[in-house]
């Protein structure tokens, strides 16, 4: 029995990878899908005559319908697995897509970006519970690499508008359905390793094991740490809608560079996303997620600060430097909540993802309505203030020792 115990611990234990890096390149084709929304603002602004306001209202349409279903799929599939609920929601996607590239006018673009947002609502939790089970132990790690893919998808889309969208019109969105169809296929092999006859789930049925959720923590501290996770999400995410609704309007406005020109300048900024979620999950394994959380968001402050005031060169080059820091925080957040509450991965990774697009979507038309009134660069002068909010993350207890 010793023996018997022993493989099943090892089994347990693993860091699936293959798992992993399939979950990552559907999260690139995701994200890819859901950054063709801001990559054909400039598009769809000239189309439909547009104001910052309306272009700030589909934003926050596509971010609500992510945000406000996440919570509630998290906690529906921490009672009873679902493994093929992520080639579904994929499907919404699609059919979001679809929708999106025969658009007649600015009510189907609004209805088409719901559609994607719910397919999205299904994906996030999910996956990155997946990825919480595949990760056998290194956390930080396995988020940070689904994480990346995510980002890496975001980056690739606006290059790809770019090419595709940009110089031919708003129906060559449709090409972008193979990567959707191309993701129902990877999710529906996941869902069969997931579903309740996997070697995971096997193991525990078979030696009657239940996963018991131990609350290391006061449920005052736990309580009170939530809330200042949040409070961060809330700095990250307004700060970063800033950047990825509105930075290629804030280019073309003050330094007058072209559609095509201000794409790749997103791509670099959502590039250096890509390397910065990359970096926070490892190093929050190493050193604690805390540190992370604290240096990530509070750390990028003096690049912020500075932007407002910098020519194209060196806006070019804070932007780098500030989304490798601020990007480092999720991954770091994400983890360090399931790690306050162990029993409830589905719910945790629902509310945090949820609150994350919930407020790039409020932050986008709250943003867009300012710069209608005073102006893209009076957007990001009060912007640049926003990571200082990152001090209150001294308030979080140190996980690390405590969980030793």
């Amino acid at each position: 029995m010793d023996a018997e115990e022993s493989i099943v611990k090892k089994q347990v234990s693993t860091t699936i990878y293959p798992v992993l890096f399939a979950l990552s390149f559907s999260h690139l084709l995701n994200d890819t899908i859901q950054s063709l929304i801001p990559a054909i603002y400039p598009i769809v602004k000239d189309s439909f005559h547009l104001s910052f306001s309306q272009i700030g209202l589909i934003t926050l349409v596509f971010q609500l319908s992510s945000s406000l279903l996440q919570p509630l799929v998290g906690i529906i599939t921490d009672t009873k697995p679902y493994p093929y609920a992520l080639p579904v929601g994929m499907g919404f996607s699609l059919t979001g897509l679809v929708m999106m590239a025969l658009a007649p006018s600015y009510q189907w673009i609004l209805v088409s970006v719901a559609f994607v947002g719910a397919g999205s609502s299904v994906f996030h939790p999910e996956a990155s519970r997946m990825a919480y089970v595949a990760s056998g132990g290194r956390r930080g790690f396995a988020q940070s690499l689904f994480q990346v893919g995510g980002n890496a998808g975001s980056a690739i889309g606006p290059l790809l508008a770019a090419m595709l969208i940009a110089p031919f019109g708003q129906f060559n969105v449709i090409w972008f359905s193979a990567a959707a169809l191309t993701a129902i296929i990877i999710l529906y092999r996941i869902g069969k390793w997931y579903k309740p006859k996997s070697i995971r789930n096997y193991i525990l049925r078979k030696h009657n094991v239940k996963e018991v959720a131990k609350q290391i923590l006061p449920r005052k501290t736990i309580v009170t740490s939530i809330i200042v996770l949040l409070v961060l999400i809330f700095s990250k995410y307004f700060y970063l809608a800033s950047l990825t609704s509105y930075y290629t309007f804030y280019l073309m406005d003050r330094f007058g560079v072209s559609v095509q020109q201000s794409q790749i300048y997103l791509f670099i900024f959502l590039f250096a996303v890509a390397a910065g979620t990359m970096i926070g999950g490892p190093v929050g394994d190493r050193i604690g997620r805390k540190y992370v959380i604290w240096l990530s968001i509070l750390g990028a402050s003096p690049f912020t600060l500075a932007l407002p005031y910098a020519n194209l060169f060196w806006t070019a080059v804070l932007s780098f430097i500030i989304g490798v820091i601020i990007a480092s925080a999720f991954s770091a957040i994400l983890v360090y909540a399931q790690e306050l509450l162990p029993g409830n991965v589905g719910m945790v990774s629902g509310l945090f993802f949820g609150f994350a697009f919930g407020m790039g979507g409020i932050g986008s038309a709250v943003l867009g309505k300012l710069a209608d009134n005073q102006g893209i660069d009076y957007v990001y002068h009060i912007c640049s203030f926003l990571p200082l909010i990152g001090i209150v993350a001294a308030l979080l207890p140190n996980l690390a020792k405590r969980s030793h």
